[in-house]
């Protein structure tokens, strides 16, 4: 259908935006077309393998890179990725550094072959605002699902957080359901402890400019907020096209995906020796910044719920601290006929696709949240920041497969230090509890997480609700491409 087109991905160096872009390239060109990925070197490097499986299987991707000025804007050496800054104040110097690559992909566009028809964007990218010049239609994608985003638009709206206590409930109105928030767990930008990224918002403007809209979502996850989004945004150029990382069938793909790192060796035969739906798999994202005495309730709420787990603590620059308190307590001896510390990077879909993985304790990011509907286990939401108390809602309230740990209120990315205590050692033990328990309820979460997780696998496939919209939008950009030839003609 799509064989003289080329779509051009340039992905926001983050990973809730490189990873499911690169799935997004894989699964474009399984539709028959061309995809080139933008990027940074050392982020070319985190997808290199599953690329190269790819393009070996037949599927028409290249990978272009443009390096990065990570020095010239007081960035440290190789510091290519959100995940990789060291602090808060220097994003602004990150999101500068990213507008440099506007000359270096102009210089490129001129020279790639086939002739590109059309660019997929980041969103906090506004430079590619910018070379609409090309005259080929600019897509953005957004990384958020479709429920957070009109929960935020009916809150904007209505203003009804600014008639609350920071904690005091209040309900989201006009809703199909029946959602209620604390003015204390919303996004930043609803709910501001500082003035330092104020610029970011006006970034977001550049999304307002563009042909059309990409979500990783599926239609019968979240369908009448889907509806609700196309009104909002006034448009139908709106194309679910998830769940992404459902890509991710072979079994080394799912380990690569993000690094070319394992853990095989020690994580399989563990896994394997596990009773089926039994371990707690613990990860709170990749760009958590949280507090020694935050993990440490984490650690010991999974310690004291019995359960066999799996904890990731991702490398950031704070977590020596919750290593030295792990040394100092001795708590790997303590847990080590039923529990795994992953130290760094975790092959996060690999582990969530095993028989024995009974509940994935997450943050709720949309990625994380998408990846727990990929694999159909139940989820326990532990929400920091962003978008996510709204997503803890999704999965709790809407959808019903998952169980929260009670988190109130949101800490504010790179300024944890100054929040209280906000995870609490029982109300983990006890989501855990409730999420493992033999229950009727609890085997009804179980059902629904497994029925979403099909539903979810089957809409990339031909016939499914994604693979039709993955057409249209195709169908879209050749329509497009023949009206800017008939008029250059």
């Amino acid at each position: 259908m799509g064989e003289e087109l080329h779509f051009l991905l340039i992905p926001l160096m983050s990973p809730g935006h490189l990873l499911p872009m690169v799935d997004m390239a894989r699964l474009l060109a399984t539709h028959g077309v061309t995809v080139s990925i933008i990027t940074t070197p050392l982020n070319a490097l985190r997808f290199t393998s599953v690329v190269d499986r790819a393009v070996a299987s037949g599927l028409r991707i290249q990978v272009h890179h443009l390096p990065f000025p990570a020095k010239e804007f007081g960035l440290p050496e190789n510091c290519e990725n959100m995940d990789q800054l060291p602090s808060r104040d220097l994003i602004m110097n990150f999101l500068m550094a990213a507008n440099e690559l506007q000359q270096r992909f102009e210089e490129l566009f001129n020279k790639l072959k086939p002739k590109p028809s059309c660019m997929v964007s980041g969103k906090n990218l506004p430079w590619t605002v910018k070379t609409a010049k090309f005259n080929v239609p600019r897509i953005v994608f957004d990384g958020m699902g479709c429920f957070s985003f009109v929960c935020t638009h009916k809150i904007e709206l209505s203003k009804v957080h600014e008639m609350v206590s920071e904690f005091e409930s209040f309900k989201i109105p006009g809703l199909l359901h029946e959602i209620e928030l604390k003015k204390a767990q919303l996004p930043e930008n609803l709910n501001p402890v500082s003035n330092d990224l104020i610029n970011i918002r006006d970034i977001r403007q550049a999304e307002l400019v563009c042909d059309g809209i990409v979500v990783n979502t599926f239609e019968e996850l979240e369908k009448e907020y889907v509806k609700e989004f196309k009104t909002v945004k006034g448009s139908d150029k709106v194309w679910c096209i998830g769940l992404l990382s459902a890509i991710n069938k072979l079994s080394s793909d799912k380990a690569e995906r993000g690094q070319k790192q394992c853990h095989f060796e020690t994580l399989q035969p563990w896994l394997d020796s596990k009773e089926p739906g039994s371990v707690i798999y613990a990860c709170l994202g990749s760009i958590s910044g949280l507090t020694k005495w935050q993990l440490i309730e984490l650690g010991l709420g999974l310690e004291s719920s019995g359960k066999p787990f799996i904890w990731v603590i991702r490398e950031n620059p704070k977590s020596n601290e919750i290593e030295k308190w792990i040394l100092d307590e001795k708590f790997e001896d303590r847990v080590k006929d039923r529990g795994i510390i992953i130290h760094g990077w975790s092959p996060q879909l690999w582990v969530l696709s095993h028989p024995a993985i009974g509940a994935f304790l997450t943050h709720c990011g949309w990625n994380s949240t998408m990846e727990a509907v990929s694999a159909g286990v139940p989820v326990i939401t532990c929400p920091l920041f962003a978008e996510q108390f709204i997503n803890e809602k999704l999965v709790v309230d809407v959808l019903g497969i998952g169980v929260s740990a009670g988190v109130e209120s949101a800490v504010t990315w790179g300024l944890e230090d100054k929040f209280g205590l906000l995870m609490k050692r029982e109300r983990v033990k006890n989501a855990i509890d409730e999420v493992m328990e033999k229950s009727e309820a609890g085997e009804e979460r179980r059902r629904k997480a497994k029925q979403i997780g099909e539903t979810a696998n089957k809409a990339i496939e031909k016939g499914g609700s994604s693979h039709q919209e993955m057409e249209m939008l195709i169908q879209f950009v050749l329509q497009r491409t023949k009206e800017v030839a008939q008029t250059s003609s």
